[in-house]
């Protein structure tokens, strides 16, 4: 009798429960027994816990095979192998003809085809999730939205169903979310605690914001250095949705953001005016009307950036649709104090639902006025690129393959149209040689993504920046261009096919590659790995190669025949792996004589020793600095690289490595025995690695003794109104922003470098003076140093007078201070060679 008594007593919770999750998310709302719930398949109401990714693709795979109005598609994989999914929604008759949907939507996008009857269109609605992991309200606001539209016999399910195509992202970045899921299931209480110093709300580093190599994916629509926003990108130009949601999460202590934003100074130049002005207001109406009738607060036309055009919600801007981003104040965790009294996480997923339902009954409303717009937008391109002085853009490395065809790439990938260059060209003083640069014309309907590509700009309607304020692809690459005005030259549709040169079996005394190359790093790890004996050149000569007279700068690296352990068959078998890996080009003398310049064996020719690196992570460092780096050396070196906690480092004998990287940070908890140590061990020729903040505290160890630039700060006013302190303060910071610098190539740093020019990106107020050693500044800024981006007056006099790069002598060790990050969201290919060269020549300094 009891055991009945309670089976009774747990049925009627269930039943209670359900009836509450229902009238709080679906008051009113009548749904379908066909589909199944989300608690059906759950376990749990939508809410109570954090949903982990495989449970999420779990349901919508239900939802698929249940309903003939969804499919789920896999659109790509993550770092750790998860499926990037994305749950198509519409009428039967829609899901069965999405190609011809598709290809009939896809001709909007180009201008010289006949502009199709879009009365009876369909819009397409892209809802995206969770981009940053521990803004988990979204991805469970996707569950109960595909649960409804699927389900809900409501006229406006109905009417979203019959007139869209939409298309939900759960998460964009499972790896994060389910670190972040997790944490906040494994320290979920019961009941659940509030506070937020419960350790609920505080996760460990690195935090689920970021993705397994601790990027920020919403800054990746741009560069496209991860392979979640490259499987993004690529299904994204199938599609140019007219309308995407990117939900995101923000302080506890703040409402609901939605757009639009602050007027022109939070906007990109590029955009039409009608997007912010007419657009962004038109379907604003919609959200707060979705958030009046739940009684829930919000905030617009405030901070929120959307000038940058790597965000989920600036990208489809630049592609004719509109971006929406949405942001919720926080839970973190399944309930959080607040100014506000208590948010619970059911509180967070009710908001994302109701504006998520919001923009595809928007979406729904003015999608004739959506689709004409789509073709407008690459129309007034065309006719914008016909006004521009500039008919388009030649450039190219003639030294460095792979960092050509890495631009390429992105350029292609971003649907950007290039042509072969077929003649030789000097324009604006640079020469471009036929075969070996391209050309971008500017009159095409990608017109606005080609001057984010190339365009410089310098002037701003704000002083005050949310990111970067600066994002010239070409600079970022180190790429040589200028405007070209005669437009000519067959269009490429994929990456041209590779030649490498490789000697013929023979006699030789040493093999040479030039280092000029990318990937001239990854050959010569390739090569150590196999045992390789491999030397560097600190001098230019010319060799008689196989190849004929060829000419190796400083930093070519030379492989002798003799001093290897390998077998001459073994040596030539290494060779050539490393060399297809890397696509190098290998060339080869039968001398040692050289023809100009120092011969073989030469003191100016020595042994490189093969690295050992240690990098200090966790608590207290940069987790986006330092992922940069694993990423680099994984991805483009394929160097195993040791990723120590910082709490560990006591137990860390630096004389097992060559190399310590110290990312940007709080290196206070390193005891005095510990800096004793790190002291010894630099002396011995250890070489410290520093990024930024890591630099102030080495100088306040006494480790360097560096001096800081104290030019005087202009004067400004006596006062300043409260309300206006913020601007004021924020008109000071460098957000990013892009400068010119002076290379040393004769220096180890400066290795591969033909340029003595080189753009650099800085976002720091640090200013270190460049060395006493007046050889030991390897990049210091030009007189006049800002190339684009913004900088106050003050803080751009304080650039000119201190270095971007320098090195520290200490006894027979160095410190390599990068005050700019070489490395910044794995789009630097310029300056990346900068680190490469401090990883494998820092001892030659």
């Amino acid at each position: 009798m009891q055991k009945k008594l309670l089976l009774i007593t747990l049925l009627l919770l269930h039943i209670y429960s359900a009836k509450a999750q229902k009238e709080y998310y679906f008051p009113e709302e009548t749904f379908s027994n066909d589909i199944p719930s989300p608690y059906s398949y759950l376990g749990y109401h939508v809410g109570e816990w954090h949903t982990r990714y495989d449970r999420l693709v779990g349901y919508f795979q239900l939802l698929a095979d249940k309903s003939d109005m969804a499919e789920l598609i896999t659109i790509g994989y993550t770092n750790q192998l998860r499926p990037l999914v994305v749950l198509v929604i519409s009428k039967k008759e829609n899901i069965s003809n999405l190609e011809y949907i598709r290809t009939n939507h896809l001709k909007l996008v180009d201008p010289t085809l006949p502009m199709p009857d879009v009365s009876g269109m369909p819009a397409i609605v892209n809802l995206a999730y969770s981009v940053h992991g521990n803004e988990p309200s979204g991805g469970e606001a996707s569950i109960l939205t595909a649960y409804w539209l699927l389900a809900s016999q409501s006229d406006l399910a109905k009417e979203i169903r019959n007139n869209a195509v939409v298309m939900i992202d759960p998460a964009i970045n499972p790896d994060g979310r389910d670190r972040h899921t997790n944490w906040a299931n494994m320290h979920k209480g019961t009941p659940p605690v509030a506070d937020p110093l419960d350790r609920e709300h505080n996760e460990i580093w690195p935090s689920g914001r970021v993705n397994h190599y601790w990027f920020d994916l919403n800054r990746d629509w741009l560069p496209l250095a991860q392979v979640e926003l490259q499987s993004k990108i690529a299904w994204y130009h199938t599609w140019y949705p007219n309308v995407v949601g990117d939900f995101h999460e923000m302080g506890t202590n703040a409402t609901y953001f939605f757009e639009p934003t602050k007027p022109f100074g939070s906007e990109n130049p590029v955009i039409p005016r009608k997007n912010y002005e007419e657009i962004n207001n038109k379907f604003a109406a919609y959200f707060a009307k979705a958030l009046d009738d739940i009684g829930s607060l919000y905030w617009t036309k405030e901070v929120f950036d959307n000038s940058y055009p790597g965000y989920g919600s600036t990208y489809p801007d630049i592609q004719g649709g509109l971006g929406l981003v949405f942001e919720q104040a926080s839970s973190r965790g399944h309930i959080q104090s607040s100014q506000r009294g208590d948010i619970t996480f059911q509180f967070t997923i009710r908001n994302q639902l109701k504006t998520s339902i919001a923009t595809m009954e928007a979406g729904v409303k003015e999608r004739e006025y959506m689709h004409k717009y789509l073709r407008e937008y690459f129309q007034t391109a065309i006719t914008e690129a016909g006004k521009d002085k500039a008919k388009g853009y030649v450039f190219g490395d003639e030294t460095d393959e792979s960092r050509n065809r890495l631009f390429l790439k992105l350029l292609l990938d971003h649907k950007i149209k290039v042509l072969e260059n077929d003649k030789d060209i000097i324009s604006e003083g640079k020469s471009f040689k036929k075969g070996k640069s391209w050309i971008v014309p500017s009159s095409q309907p990608q017109y606005r993504m080609v001057r984010t590509m190339f365009e410089k700009v310098t002037t701003f309607s704000d002083s005050v920046f949310y990111d970067a304020s600066s994002w010239t692809m070409a600079l970022a690459y180190g790429m040589p261009y200028a405007t070209q005005t005669i437009v000519s030259g067959k269009e490429i549709k994929e990456l041209p096919s590779q030649t490498l040169t490789f000697p013929a079996d023979g006699k030789y005394v040493a093999y040479m590659v030039d280092w000029s190359d990318y990937f001239a790093p990854k050959f010569l790890h390739h090569l150590q790995s196999a045992g390789v004996h491999v030397e560097v050149t600190a001098q230019t000569f010319t060799s008689n190669t196989d190849q004929g007279s060829k000419e190796f700068p400083a930093g070519s690296l030379v492989i002798p025949t003799a001093f290897q352990k390998l077998s001459q068959e073994e040596l030539r078998k290494a060779l050539k792996e490393a060399a297809v890996l890397a696509g190098q080009n290998v060339f080869a003398s039968t001398t040692g004589f050289s023809l100009k310049g120092i011969d073989l064996g030469s003191g100016s020719i020595s042994a490189i020793q093969k690295p050992k690196v240690l990098m200090l992570v966790g608590q207290g460092t940069s987790q986006y600095e330092a992922g940069e780096i694993w990423h680099l050396m994984d991805t483009k070196v394929g160097m195993p690289m040791t990723k120590v906690d910082l709490s560990m480092f006591g137990r860390v004998n630096l004389f097992d490595y060559t190399t310590l990287i110290l990312t940007s940070g709080n290196y206070s908890s390193i005891s005095p025995s510990q800096i004793a140590h790190l002291k010894d061990w630099l002396s011995r020729g250890g070489t410290i690695i520093s990024m930024r903040s890591a630099s102030q505290w080495l100088q306040s160890q006494g480790i360097v003794q560096e001096e800081f630039v104290t030019a005087e700060e202009a004067k400004g006013p006596e006062s300043v109104p409260f309300a206006d302190s913020r601007n004021l303060s924020g008109a000071q910071e460098i957000g990013g922003s892009i400068y010119l610098g002076k290379l040393d190539t004769t220096h180890p740093l400066g290795f591969g470098y033909k340029n003595s020019e080189i753009p650099v990106y800085r976002n720091t107020t640090l200013f270190f003076k460049p060395s006493k050693n007046k050889s030991q500044t390897p990049v210091r800024y030009s007189a006049n140093p800002l190339l684009g981006g913004y900088v106050s007056p003050a803080n751009l006099e304080k650039i000119k007078q201190s270095s971007s790069v320098l090195v520290s002598k200490v006894s027979q060790g160095r410190v390599i201070h990068f005050i700019d990050n070489p490395n910044f969201r794995g789009t630097w290919f310029g300056t990346n060679k900068l680190f490469f060269n401090a990883i494998f020549f820092g001892n030659k300094m």
